[in-house]
């Protein structure tokens, strides 16, 4: 998601249940590269933004069909993905900074997110682990949607992105995300939904399960990609807490988001535009959402 240097997000203390889920899974702070948080949202739509967002919302993802896929552990369940933002945000920046209601106040419909030095995008970047992580999933036998496919002029806006996983009955949802922080910012970390009643909001039904989801995420994610827990979020856990993220407390279903790495960081950013460790990182989501589903 995009980088405020100037308004950092409020962090809260992750529960304690998630750093026990975490600790069940032996993760150790290990020394390596991950990426950092994303400081803003990007979830569902605003009906009323524009006559073309309209009628981009009005129609809903589709998953591939069910009849081709395999039969596997994770046959009969539902997956959505979230690739954060989108490539052409940046084209509809009155769009994306209407405001829409996240159940505890307002927020922007969406941001334009970060990018590599190079100019690398995150939402190029999100897309492309999100594809990668749809296929694996669906050699596992799970019906799987992503919120957009590069198929809208912009958005969706946060609050859409958290009503498709809502009316799609998902049993997980996973935002995809790079961070961009400081250099010498790494490491990677997932973000949980704190627990939150207000407006349209209360996720007093997925705090538990989603941080069973983020913990086991994070735990996959780190043997599979070498990459530590972020070295300045979590506090060295791979965890932290969020109440100000429209598609966290609009969710109705477990959900998290996973920041893969520092898009500003070199070092980071190396692995973030390789696409072998794209693939990696992938599969240390599928690992992870595979495990929470198997229970």
């Amino acid at each position: 998601m995009p980088y405020d240097d100037s308004v950092p997000p409020t962090r809260r203390a992750r529960p304690l249940l998630a750093a026990a889920a975490l600790a069940a899974l032996c993760l150790t702070t290990i020394t390596g590269c991950g990426g950092s948080p994303d400081t803003e949202d990007g979830a569902g739509a605003k009906a009323s933004t524009s006559a073309s967002a309209s009628a981009s919302a009005s129609a809903a993802p589709e998953a591939s069909p069910t009849a081709s896929l395999p039969q596997g552990p994770l046959t009969g369940r539902t997956v959505v993905i979230d690739p954060g933002h989108n490539p052409r945000n940046r084209e509809h920046t009155k769009e994306i900074n209407e405001q829409v209601d996240i159940g505890t106040g307002r927020k922007e419909c969406d941001t334009t997110g970060t990018s590599t030095d190079d100019g690398y995008a995150e939402a190029r970047f999100t897309l492309d682990v999100s594809h990668r992580l749809r296929e694996l999933l669906q050699a596992q036998g799970a019906r799987v949607l992503l919120t957009h496919d590069d198929d809208r002029p912009f958005g969706p806006c946060i609050d859409e992105r958290a009503r498709i996983g809502n009316e799609a009955k998902a049993d997980a949802v996973v935002s995809v995300h790079a961070d961009g922080s400081a250099v010498g910012n790494r490491g990677f970390h997932v973000i949980l939904p704190a627990a939150v009643k207000g407006g349209g909001a209360d996720t007093s039904k997925i705090v538990k399960s989603s941080a069973d989801l983020g913990a086991r995420i994070a735990g996959h994610f780190v043997r599979t990609t070498g990459s530590a827990p972020s070295n300045y979020i979590g506090g060295g856990t791979g965890l932290d807490t969020r109440d100000d993220l429209g598609g966290l407390n609009l969710s109705t279903v477990p959900k998290v988001f996973v920041e893969c790495g520092n898009m500003r960081d070199p070092k980071d950013a190396a692995l973030l535009t390789d696409a072998r460790w794209r693939q990696k990182a992938a599969q240390g989501m599928a690992d992870g959402i595979a495990a929470h589903l198997k229970g």
